[in-house]
């Protein structure tokens, strides 16, 4: 039986109010309640051997997560999603389960859609400021870090970053970096706060799409 087994879920809807850990348990109790028995490390204190790739931020939504797990047991795979999504809470559907050959470390990008509102300003205006501010070569904000607070520069984890204005918003299209360095979507909007803080959004969402690899080759 192999021991790489990968899901992939979507997080959306209410479910994206759900922290990490709480996720983590909610996955635990859906196993138990598909009829899985999840492996558990060795040691004084075992504990269930299941891993996310990349933990979301309370408020984002994704289509693309990716969770590593082992089971006792071998499972069919292809039934897998079905039993799997009938016990999650709404807002969570597992959509594929394999096995992997890949290593998280290869995962380097992610595709974001987001949202920037403005209840008074012009998204037309908005949107043409906005591609001036992030055609910049430097994005430097103060951020918090391991070792405390400390200046970042976001910018070159910025792959690609474009604008479309819509009624009373503008849509985001954007390809991140997801590791070494991790931008989180929600600096798009801190950075604006810091530096231009009169194009800074009303409100911001965001939703991961997919995962690619350091090539843009799509990573599963």
């Amino acid at each position: 039986m192999s021991d790489k087994l990968r899901l992939r879920f979507e997080k959306t809807g209410r479910a994206v109010y759900i922290s990490h850990l709480d996720l983590m348990h909610t996955m635990q109790r859906a196993f138990n309640r598909a009829g899985y028995h999840l492996k558990y490390s060795e040691g004084f204190n075992p504990h269930p051997q299941i891993a996310i790739a990349l933990p979301l931020s309370v408020g984002t939504a994704s289509l693309c997560e990716l969770m590593d797990f082992k089971l006792k047991e071998e499972p069919e795979l292809a039934a897998l999603p079905e039993r799997l999504t009938a016990v999650m809470p709404e807002g969570i559907r597992v959509t594929e389960a394999y096995e992997f050959t890949r290593k998280v470390a290869e995962l380097k990008w992610l595709e974001i859609r987001g949202v920037f509102e403005y209840d008074e300003r012009e998204p037309a205006e908005m949107a043409e400021k906005l591609r001036e501010f992030y055609a910049r070569d430097a994005i430097v904000i103060t951020k918090k870090t391991k070792r405390g607070m400390g200046e970042t520069d976001i910018r070159p984890g910025i792959r690609e970053i474009s604008f479309t204005p819509g009624e009373k918003a503008v849509d985001i299209t954007t390809t991140l970096s997801a590791q070494e360095p991790t931008i989180n979507p929600e600096l798009l909007a801190e950075a604006l706060r810091q530096l231009r803080p009169e194009l800074a959004p009303d409100f911001a969402k965001f939703t991961r799409i997919e995962t690619f690899d350091a090539d843009m080759q799509v990573y599963r």
